[in-house]
């Protein structure tokens, strides 16, 4: 049914999606449109299609505020005459998206195509990708060709104007889609509208093609004009008050209402009815995309029978003196589930890339709510067991969401490429792409890209950069904290330039790659969503980041990298090949009280997660003796649990220092393996659930308002419903007002107990490997940098403490990764590679030991048989790599120097019978100790001698250093000198070992 001439649609709005132009947020297009009146609304950015997911959502969730608004209007009686309405009823109309873009071809012609139907959306999505796939990131090239190949399905809307040819080219939209092309007729507000509508109009009558009105807005409110122009100055490079024409003569360009639009067209007023009659043709909406799972099918087995098998078979594999009968129940319950929602395919999916992850020897993990499921635990896609926590399959799948589950796997990080180009080779780069990551202005580049566009110095910026966190502020950074950095409170443009940064932030900047959410298809993915170039070789991506893809229910599998996944494996090898037992993340002895009594004393340099300064001063206090202990170790240094006041409360209770008590006994069942504390976000849920009685679909929306609430402050109508509910069951407003503080305090930095239990499995790994095999725990460490907290030198010091005898680079002993080799007691000795000079490459280390032989004997030898660059052998020279062929530091050095490359001097260009090649031997003084120590940091960044602090320890503070401060009284003062972290934990360092410390503020 056609829309009524009276309705009033926008067919070209310009979003910050396009790039540094668009002034205003697709949500805000939306709003806005519902304030005016307009019954649709196209979101048409250059090339791209990448805000409007973001406009469909928002329209979605007005539609359910209109919605609830309109059924609580139904309940009690009716207001009394003349009471006004709230503000928020303002919108009462909830404008249709229609999806679009604006193509800008080769030629300079512009055209807003807008897909009628699902056809001509997979058209639309096919012509962009051409053009984004033979140009760079962030480029399009897209030509008059492409549009006349992939037009149809479409309706093309030419803007005139721009190529002197552009009527020609219109002419050939117009014979090749007839009924499809209509000419724009948009205001620009400098007096010449008239004249040039009436030029349009006629050049659509030649062309025989209607024409239809836009607004063409930049920005959804004249407000943002300012910013319009900073965008502008920023993209194109220059200041502001430079720009010229470049800038926004007014704030006209907007979006305009149909009375408004109707007022400007005058006597072309029909145009605009047309635009509606346009748009009610286009009838596509982003609800129609269905995303079709990859079929799984093989040898004619169906794909629920296939992952039932494989299920089944994981089982037995899992438990082989047999299933327990609740494991047993609870596969079948997720069986049927999925079976039911048809998510049989994702599981095969995400099955089968970790099956090629395995078949090549590469170590992964599953992890976060996937964790949940005993199918992927049967699958071998987790590696924890569920008995470990509370399983609730419904956080990793529900049937009242109506949305795909969301698995995240974790390989080891130097050998994830081979994944994901099996990825891409297994389905096809035009089946399968990686999701975007939006980046947004935030802070520090609002304040540096604003203020450099607005004129202000680079001290003024500083400045302003050091105040950080007063732009967080309700009320922006306040008059005396600026005059405290010395800026002038009064000044005009400053005051300017901090609105317009407080108005930029949460801009979109640009789109970068997601760290590894891969999209796999059935059909084209590009008749999906349009795909393009990364700016890694051998990638591309797709135009959605993971919030579009969840908003649209699309599968998304996260293949991602894990620097510790790395270390085990490299660590796993070495324990094969010297030890002959071979281990995997499944098989390490559990429980095993030696690991955690190195826990305990917090020994867990290079340990997974625990490794940081506030977990080594959290575990003498955890005192952790069990793996579920690790998963609360893992859980509670967080940000939320501290922010919402959970840890000091747990650890009283796990010490007997205050009773352990429940507010309920169906409470008590939630909370009682964490003391009554809640520390998951599956307790969380099931507080709102059982304690303030949500749905299971009401809680996971707290879980997501949780996560986003920093960004989008949108937690108020949870509040409030989470503590009516409490209240209604029977729990005091105190007690549920610390609830929720406690579930608020999560944000977005809560940990699922699935995902903790997950990692935990990794530290217990790390942990039992470095108590029982520190020096191939050292050695694995090493080789997988770079990775966590420390560096080389801290990781060796480490590995020496406890009892690891470490050897030097050596030219006749060293491969490019560090080894194991036998000492003279019958162990393990760890011998520096060649990886740890820092001026070395690991092609040229592979040639010193591929032409190593029997051995060298003096450096001409890498020169002549390594073909060694004189480069590369001072490097060795430095790093003291030679001293196992009798030559000093120096001598080597001097030796390196004087080997001359192949092309001679031009002073020397003649035959000299090979005069020059080697310098006479000279007397060269031997460096002291100090001086050595400080080559090997320069070379290495690490020394196998003595520590930097040994040499200054007598002129600063003689008597102390680590040993002795451990004997000094609480509240004496005294003098030390090491090396050390400010923080309020920090650590010091120095020739006595670390220690950790924890200042306090009087």
């Amino acid at each position: 049914m056609s829309r009524p001439a009276t309705a009033s649609v926008e067919l070209s709005a310009t979003s910050n999606f396009t790039f540094l132009t668009g002034a205003s947020h697709p949500e805000e297009y939306v709003d806005r449109a519902g304030l005016l009146g307009l019954s649709a609304i196209a979101i048409a950015d250059e090339n791209s299609v990448a805000g409007i997911v973001r406009a469909h959502t928002r329209a979605r969730e007005l539609r359910r505020m209109v919605k609830l608004r309109a059924e609580a209007e139904l309940i009690g009686p009716p207001a009394p005459p003349g009471l006004p309405r709230p503000p928020s009823a303002d919108i009462t109309t909830v404008p249709r998206l229609i999806p679009a873009a604006r193509i800008d071809t080769d030629r300079d012609l512009q055209v807003t195509v807008i897909p009628r139907d699902r056809d001509g959306w997979g058209r639309l999505c096919r012509l962009i990708s051409l053009g984004r796939l033979r140009a760079e990131k962030g480029s399009c090239q897209v030509r008059l060709d492409d549009l006349l190949d992939w037009g149809s399905g479409c309706e093309l809307i030419v803007h005139p104007g721009g190529p002197s040819d552009w009527r020609k080219q219109a002419a050939r939209l117009a014979g090749r889609f007839p009924g499809q092309v209509s000419l724009c007729l948009s205001p620009r507000y400098d007096g010449q509208d008239p004249a040039r509508w009436a030029r349009a109009t006629s050049a659509a009558a030649d062309l025989g093609v209607p024409t239809v009105a836009s607004a063409r807005p930049m920005m959804h409110h004249g407000a943002r004009r300012r910013l319009a122009d900073v965008l502008t100055a920023i993209r194109t490079g220059t200041r502001v008050d430079a720009l010229g024409r470049a800038s926004l003569a007014n704030a006209e360009q907007r979006l305009r209402g149909g009375p408004e639009m109707r007022r400007l067209l005058g006597e072309h007023e029909k145009a605009w009815d047309r635009a509606a009659a346009l748009a009610a043709r286009c009838t596509f909406s982003l609800d129609e995309l269905r995303y079709e799972y990859p079929s799984e099918v093989a040898d004619g087995e169906s794909a629920s029978d296939r992952l039932r098998r494989l299920a089944l078979k994981g089982l037995e594999w899992r438990y082989p003196s047999g299933a327990p009968d609740h494991v047993a129940q609870l596969l079948e319950h997720e069986l049927t589930l999925i079976g039911k929602l048809g998510y049989e395919p994702y599981f095969l999916t995400v099955n089968d890339i970790v099956s090629f992850a395995r078949s090549r020897d590469i170590l992964c993990q599953g992890r976060g709510s996937a964790a949940n499921s005993v199918v992927c635990y049967c699958l071998g896609v987790t590696s924890v067991s569920p008995e470990i926590g509370t399983m609730v399959f419904e956080r990793f799948v529900s049937e009242a969401r109506d949305e795909p589950p969301d698995i995240d796997v974790d390989f080891e990080h130097e050998r994830r490429e081979e994944v994901i180009q099996h990825i891409y080779d297994r389905y096809g780069r035009h089946r399968a792409g990686l999701c975007a990551t939006v980046i947004h202005y935030r802070a520090k580049r609002a304040i540096r890209e604003v203020g450099r566009a607005m004129g202000l110095t680079d001290d003024t910026l500083a400045s302003l950069s050091s105040q950080l966190w007063g732009f967080f502020g309700t009320n922006g950074l306040e008059a005396h904290r600026m005059a405290e950095i010395g800026l002038d409170p009064r000044d005009k443009r400053l005051r300017l330039t901090l609105e317009l940064i407080f108005q930029i932030i949460g801009f979109p900047r640009h789109l970068s790659q997601h760290v590894g959410g891969f999209v796999i298809t059935e059909g084209r993915l590009d008749e999906l969503v349009p795909v393009e170039n990364a700016s890694m070789e051998d990638r591309t991506v797709i135009c959605w980041d993971k919030d579009d893809i969840d908003s649209l229910g699309i599968l998304k599998v996260d293949v991602l990298a894990l620097g510790m996944l790395s270390c085990l494996r490299k660590a796993f090898d070495l324990i094969q090949r010297h030890h002959r037992t071979e281990y995997t993340l499944s098989s390490l002895p559990p429980e095993d009280p030696a690991t955690y009594d190195m826990l305990c004393k917090a020994d867990s340099l290079g340990v997974f997660q625990v490794e940081s300064r506030a977990q080594m001063n959290f575990l003498p206090r955890m005192r952790p003796r069990t793996f579920y202990d690790l998963v609360i170790e893992v859980a509670i240094i967080r940000p939320g649990p501290i922010q919402g006041d959970m840890l000091h409360p747990y650890l009283r209770r796990r010490a007997g220092e205050e009773e352990v008590t429940f507010p309920s006994d169906a409470l008590g069942r939630v909370l009682g393996k964490t003391l009554g504390v809640p520390l998951f976000q599956e307790q969380a849920m099931q507080i709102a659930i059982i304690g303030a009685g949500f749905t299971p679909d009401e809680a996971d929306r707290l879980r997501r308002a949780l996560a986003t609430f920093k960004k989008l402050g949108n937690i108020s109508e949870f509040r409030n419903r989470f503590l009516k509910g409490m209240r209604d069951n029977g729990y005091d407003r105190d007690f549920a007002e610390r609830c929720f503080a406690q579930i608020e305090g999560f944000g977005s930095y809560g940990f699922p107990e699935s995902h903790a239990a997950s990692f935990a499995l990794l530290v217990y790994a790390s942990a039992w490997v470095k108590r029982h095999h520190p020096g191939i725990f050292a050695c694995a460490l090493l080789n997988a940098q770079p990775m966590g907290f420390y560096a080389p030198a801290q990781i060796v010091r480490d590995a020496r403490e406890h009892g690891v005898e470490v050897r030097p680079v050596c030219v006749n002993a060293s491969f490019w990764d560090n080894v194991m080799e036998p000492d003279a007691k019958g162990g393990l000795a760890l011998r520096l590679g060649f990886r740890q000079i820092k001026a070395m490459r690991e092609a040229e280390a592979h040639w010193i030991t591929a032409a190593r032989g029997n051995g060298y004997v003096q450096v001409e030898d890498l020169w002549r048989r390594a073909g060694l660059c004189q480069r590369s052998l001072r490097a060795l020279a430095e790093a003291d790599a030679f001293a196992g062929l009798g030559l000093s530091r120096r001598e080597a050095i001097w030796a390196a120097k004087a080997l001359h490359g192949t092309e001679p001097l031009p002073l020397f260009g003649g035959d000299m019978d090979g005069e020059g090649i080697v310098e006479p031997a000279a007397y060269l003084p031997q460096m002291t100790e100090g001086e050595q120590v400080i080559e090997d940091y320069v070379a290495m960044r690490l020394t196998l001698r003595r520590h930097p602090m040994s040499f200054l320890r007598a002129r600063l503070t003689p008597g102390m250093g680590t040993p002795a401060l451990g004997a000094v009284q609480d509240g004496r003062r005294f003098a030390e000198a090491g090396g050390l972290t400010r923080s309020d934990a920090w650590a010091r360092d120095d020739e006595g070992g670390g220690l950790k410390c924890t200042s306090v503020r009087s």
